[in-house]
């Protein structure tokens, strides 16, 4: 598809509606909820999406789930590269195509990755500086983290996901959203809401509103000598049972009702207190008096 294709909504090298359709039409590609495709058709927000982003000359942009190009254009005309993770074998098989149609002059700045985002654990070229994605909806959180974990490099992160998952991911500590995917994020970075999207910028338009969600790398980790699988342990324990006391809902994780009371007076917790009142910080806490205890033990 050349530039001439774009349809009348000055979307330039951009999709268009008409462009979105036509290319899906061409490729055969039917959106599946399975996958959680829901493609961007408007212009204006990929752009909105890349300024909130504030994806700069420099950056090495990694986009998971890049569909058939609408963001993957966009980023590329601000970022020095853009590698994009797809899983899809007929898009992933398209883009570099799309790409070299739209923005022949860039094309050389594209790379892409043709696998799960959930393994993938390196990629070609210069380390990646921003994550920038609209994330498929049913794996968006568990996406989010391991990209945060494999690569650390990564310093400013915008994702567009289902509306009540960045409400999760953005709550803090006493919101009755907060839960597992506010504590673990928070561990990676400072997260914040960064505005909504429509529905009507989709293809198909789904059933549930969108917004993006900010999150910058901390710029020094956690203090803490618990490791992040640790803590992570302690988060899942808290939650699994949410309703319980800590001292209760950590039982299983401590060994005993008696070893999780001895861990948050440890901490400085209330036994009474109930995972969704903690910090990140205080979780951490936690698991570094319980691994204290155990040592004092052994």
């Amino acid at each position: 598809m050349s530039k001439s294709s774009s349809s009348s909504d000055d979307s330039g090298p951009l999709l268009g509606p008409a462009d979105v359709r036509e290319l899906a039409a061409a490729l055969g590609v039917r959106p599946t909820k399975q996958r959680g495709q829901n493609f961007v058709i408007d212009a204006n927000t990929v752009r909105r999406i890349v300024r909130t982003a504030d994806v700069r000359p420099d950056d090495v942009v990694v986009e998971v789930g890049p569909g058939l190009g609408s963001l993957t254009l966009a980023l590329l005309e601000a970022a020095d590269r853009v590698t994009a993770v797809e899983i899809d074998e007929v898009l992933a098989a398209a883009l570099p195509s799309t790409v070299a149609a739209r923005l022949p002059e860039r094309a050389d700045r594209f790379a892409l990755v043709h696998t799960d985002a959930m393994h993938v654990t390196e990629l070609p070229g210069p380390a990646p500086t921003a994550l920038v994605a609209n994330l498929p909806y049913n794996v968006a959180v568990p996406v989010l983290l391991h990209m945060l974990a494999t690569f650390p490099t990564i310093d400013r992160t915008l994702v567009m996901v289902q509306a009540e998952v960045a409400d999760r991911l953005a709550a803090r500590p006493g919101n009755k959203v907060y839960g597992v995917p506010s504590v673990k994020a928070n561990w990676y970075a400072e997260v914040k809401r960064a505005g909504a999207i429509g529905r009507n910028v989709f293809w198909p338009a789904p059933n549930v509103d969108s917004g993006l969600v900010s999150l910058v790398r901390r710029e020094k980790p956690l203090e803490t000598t618990a490791s992040r699988e640790e803590v992570f342990a302690v988060v899942d324990a808290a939650f699994a049972q949410r309703r319980k006391t800590l001292r209760a809902a950590l039982s299983g994780w401590a060994g005993s009702a008696a070893a999780a009371e001895a861990a948050l007076v440890a901490a400085g917790i209330s036994p009474q207190a109930r995972g969704e009142a903690l910090t990140v910080e205080e979780f951490a806490g936690i698991a570094e008096h319980k691994r204290q205890h155990e040592g004092d033990a052994a």
